[in-house]
């Protein structure tokens, strides 16, 4: 289906984008801030993957991946429902960690995610995911709202990532 392929061809270009920017970075580079009050690469990729996962996980009706065994291998001080909306300096100073646990959630993440959006049908699409909205959140709209999400995200831990060269 012509959907189906384009939303995986825009979380591909994530993932490549995602790994171009965090492979190779040292725990220094990922956690560099351009001020006290700015976010870092490694809370930036882990805030962008932690909404994919819940709104993949919310629209396939199934549980998070973060909550089966990626919040003890990242040991945040965090709820396990934090995806990283409304939090502080002093939580984005909480993210640390190295290049290789930060891409294999991310991986993780988008295998599920890859996985769903294959399994989809036309009408689906067309579902309503959320009345919390005038006009209602359709399926494929959520799915955009993650897209457009996780590109601009990408993209500012991109700027932080040429800064530290």
């Amino acid at each position: 289906m012509l959907a189906n392929k384009l939303m995986i061809d825009a979380f591909e270009r994530i993932k490549d984008e995602v790994h171009k920017t965090v492979e190779g970075a040292t725990e220094s580079e990922l956690t560099y801030r351009p001020t006290d009050s700015a976010n870092t690469i490694a809370w930036i990729v882990w805030h962008l993957t932690r909404v994919q996962d819940d709104h993949i996980a919310g629209l396939a009706n199934r549980q998070q991946i973060w909550n089966q065994e990626w919040l003890e291998k990242f040991g945040l001080p965090f709820k396990v429902s934090d995806t990283g909306w409304g939090q502080t300096a002093k939580d984005v100073a909480e993210v640390r960690t190295g290049s290789e646990l930060l891409l294999s959630y991310f991986d993780a993440v988008h295998a599920v995610t890859v996985e769903f959006i294959g399994k989809l049908k036309d009408k689906d699409y067309e579902k309503i995911v959320d009345t919390h909205w005038n006009p209602p959140v359709t399926l494929a709209v959520r799915l955009i709202s993650v897209i457009a999400d996780d590109f601009q995200h990408v993209g500012q831990a991109a700027y932080i990532r040429g800064l530290t060269k």
